[in-house]
């Protein structure tokens, strides 16, 4: 066994590893949301940065794979931990444990879980064209990816879910970026509070961030409310 997987295979080395992907999948929220805001600016910009992407293979791919290991070895580590946690918890700590902790460390798993399943969807709707949707090319003869974001946001059901499993990539960030700094060893009292804050504030942003986009084409292509934004020419 190698010195990495025996680091790997300790409780330490897990944490670790779950803090290192965890934030290194944060990263990637926070450049995929600054890439998909683009729909505000019209189906021209968005299907350009749709483009390049297509034609930065030697960069789009190897993020896609590094991010496909980051959540399998996640997920992997994330059992691991809780399996040896509720062997080694005696049953009496059980009470005082729920009282201590906050709802989001309470359900990691289950948003977890809900975060899973919602990248499943995310791909076979995006990425694969499994799910039903609008997969068309634009007048350059590029895919037409606006469009296709158009046509699953004005869907009342992809919208909820997407709203919803976003919600809960929030209650999962908001716990887990505070633990990930923690096992990084990056804790000292004169700027806890501050990472603490500033942490919030993040998750705070990526969420709405997120939900700015279904919620606006929702509203604004089911003729709920006209929002004067250049994407709606």
């Amino acid at each position: 066994m190698s010195r990495f997987a025996r680091i790997a295979s300790t409780s330490i080395g897990k944490k670790l590893l779950m803090a290192v992907t965890g934030l290194g999948m944060a990263a990637w929220l926070i450049a995929h949301l600054t890439g998909n805001l683009k729909i505000f600016l019209g189906q021209k910009e968005m299907n350009e940065y749709a483009l390049w992407l297509h034609d930065h293979p030697s960069l789009l791919w190897p993020t896609r794979l590094a991010m496909l290991a980051f959540v399998l070895l996640h997920i992997r580590k994330g059992l691991q931990l809780t399996s040896e946690n509720r062997k080694a918890r005696p049953s009496k700590y059980q009470v005082e444990r729920t009282l201590r902790a906050g709802f989001p460390s309470l359900h990691m798993a289950m948003s977890g879980i809900v975060l899973v399943l919602f990248i499943a969807m995310h791909l076979a709707h995006y990425t694969f064209h499994i799910l039903p949707g609008e997969y068309r090319n634009d007048a350059m003869g590029n895919p037409d990816v606006y469009a296709m974001m158009i046509s699953g946001f004005k869907d009342p059901l992809f919208s909820g879910v997407y709203v919803i499993a976003l919600g809960f990539a929030g209650l999962h960030l908001w716990h887990a970026l505070s633990s990930a700094l923690q096992t990084l060893g990056i804790n000292h009292a004169a700027y806890n509070q501050l990472l603490r804050n500033g942490l919030k504030a993040l998750v705070i942003v990526l969420v709405l961030g997120f939900w700015s986009m279904p919620i606006s084409v929702f509203l604004h292509f089911n003729n709920i409310v006209q929002l004067p934004i250049p994407a709606w020419n």
